[in-house]
């Protein structure tokens, strides 16, 4: 186990290096001057000379990996710099608005559990009767429902029209549930559909007619032999449904003006404001690695082939 641990972090940290490497190219190769951009935030007239001193003091003038070597010693610090609009240190600025945002993303993973996982084994269950029929229909109605629209629609139904939910901002307890369901309904939908596709898979092996033979009642066969087996496929898809969850997070913020660090990324974006971006895909990408790495161990623990390394 500890081998297959150290195994996982050494290929998620070597991920990490790389998309903060690609990123930070991309950023220093694009269209644009970053030394214009930053006299224009710092509101300084553009001269020659100002774009001199701002590129020696930015370290633009030196090789672009001698500027990423410096920022990563930097960053292995955790300092990444000002911000070139608020001029804040940009570790306090993800400090203040990432936990919004991971209070959201957390929010709509338990509501896509709540819902994908429950409905997805009584659909499987009921094969081809009008609860699997019905589940069907509303997954397909969920995965094409974009949602920033769905958010829109729950605004307009639970805010304005009814008045039970607050609309916008994070008051309270009830202001978390619209946004939550608008982040999590298309992973949900999905979520359901594998779930669903698992334990018909589960119900189908033939040890379970042993199960049958051996007197195990159907709570105990559908508890340890089908609903635990079927569980590897959706919880190894819910490594990538955490990206998809922390983008619709982002989306969802702007709706709902929901104080988190996609909104805080978006008026990086808008300023163009370099060091608040670097910033802020480190912390996205570095949240999306952990979240993969407890996945991975949930996975090994579920099927011990996995550690071992054996043939699934």
């Amino acid at each position: 186990m500890l081998y297959f641990l150290a195994r996982r972090i050494a290929g998620l940290l070597l991920l990490l290096l790389v998309v903060s490497f690609v990123f930070f190219a991309m950023l220093r190769l694009g269209r644009g001057d970053p030394a214009l951009d930053y006299l224009r935030l710092a509101q300084i007239p553009p001269t020659e000379a100002a774009l001199a001193a701002a590129r020696e003091s930015l370290g633009l003038d030196r090789p672009l990996v001698e500027q990423y070597l410096t920022w990563l010693d930097h960053a292995l610090r955790f300092d990444l710099g000002r911000s070139w609009y608020t001029s804040r240190p940009v570790t306090q600025e993800i400090a203040h608005y990432l936990p919004a945002t991971l209070q959201l993303a957390a929010a709509a993973v338990l509501v896509m559990l709540l819902v994908g996982v429950p409905f997805g084994i009584w659909a499987a269950l009921r094969r081809d009767r009008w609860p699997d029929n019905a589940t069907r229909i509303l997954a397909f109605i969920g995965v094409s429902v974009p949602n920033f629209w769905l958010a829109f629609l729950l605004v307009l139904l639970f805010s304005v029209t009814l008045g039970w939910l607050p609309a916008i901002g994070r008051d309270g307890p009830t202001s978390i549930i619209l946004p939550a369901i608008a982040t999590a309904a298309m992973s949900a939908c999905v979520m359901l559909r594998l779930v669903r596709t698992s334990v018909l898979g589960a119900l189908g092996e033939p040890h379970l007619r042993f199960a049958r033979a051996r007197g195990l009642a159907r709570r105990t066969i559908l508890g340890r032999h089908v609903v635990l087996n079927a569980m590897v496929p959706p919880m190894t898809m819910l490594g990538l449904h955490v990206g998809e969850l922390l983008g619709g997070a982002m989306v969802v913020e702007t709706v709902f003006a929901w104080p988190g660090i996609g909104r805080w990324a978006l008026l990086a974006i808008q300023n163009r404001d370099y060091p608040a971006l670097q910033g802020f895909v480190l912390a996205m990408t570095t949240v999306f690695v952990l979240c993969n790495l407890v996945i991975d161990l949930l996975h090994a623990w579920l099927d011990p082939r996995v550690r071992l390394g054996l043939p699934a």
